[in-house]
């Protein structure tokens, strides 16, 4: 189906939410608070009001103070032992809980500007046996407004056809990424400038982007 209401009934939503969180020194980022709730909890909720039929949400450090403080009762929860090993197990852990037919639509936990907009968005806009991404504006301007370069970021909507070629090339840290890169021209960016910064909660100084 290559409708938008047929790529909602067909797609998985996967939320990255293993990482401990180091840089960051506050525990895992999955239990950031934001708008009442753990960041997760909201991720995972954006994915699912924006269409996907699923969401996997994968813990890892601290996955049983996770699991107790979200709400996460609409989702499937998949716990990944190997989580320090860096997010590609988290990756291929989320694939693998995934019904085989269904598109992915991968998301970071520690990503607060994700909406259920953006999501719609990507299941709308995204084409049979291609790679569809969320990408932003940078903000590069002397005012701190948005350039004209847009930065290829999170959601990912990968193309069920694709997930056995992309799943094996992930390793470590990496995610898709690998695969992102030697197929370029696979990979469809969506610009979501309108939406949100596309930001992730990294460091202390990012630690605004939650209000």
């Amino acid at each position: 189906m290559t409708s938008g209401s047929g790529q909602q009934r067909r797609t998985t939503g996967i939320v990255l939410a293993a990482g401990a969180g180091t840089r960051l020194g506050r525990g895992p980022k999955a239990l950031l608070p934001f708008r009442g709730r753990p960041l997760v909890e909201a991720v995972a909720g954006s994915l699912l009001d924006g269409g996907c039929r699923e969401v996997v949400v994968v813990l890892g450090a601290g996955a049983a103070e996770v699991a107790a403080a979200a709400d996460l009762g609409r989702c499937r929860v998949a716990a990944n032992k190997d989580w320090q090993s860096g997010m590609g197990s988290s990756f291929l852990l989320g694939e693998k809980e995934a019904d085989p037919a269904d598109h992915l639509l991968v998301a970071l936990a520690d990503q607060p500007g994700l909406t259920p907009e953006t999501v719609a968005r990507l299941l709308a806009a995204h084409r049979p046996g291609r790679i569809t991404a969320a990408a932003y504006r940078r903000r590069d301007l002397p005012d701190g407004s948005p350039g004209s370069q847009l930065q290829r970021g999170h959601p990912l909507l990968i193309d069920a056809s694709l997930r056995p070629a992309v799943a094996a090339t992930v390793t470590g840290d990496a995610g898709a990424r690998g695969f992102l890169r030697d197929h370029p021209a696979l990979v469809d960016e969506v610009d979501c400038s309108d939406l949100s910064t596309g930001e992730d909660v990294d460091t202390p100084d990012q630690l605004g982007l939650l209000q």
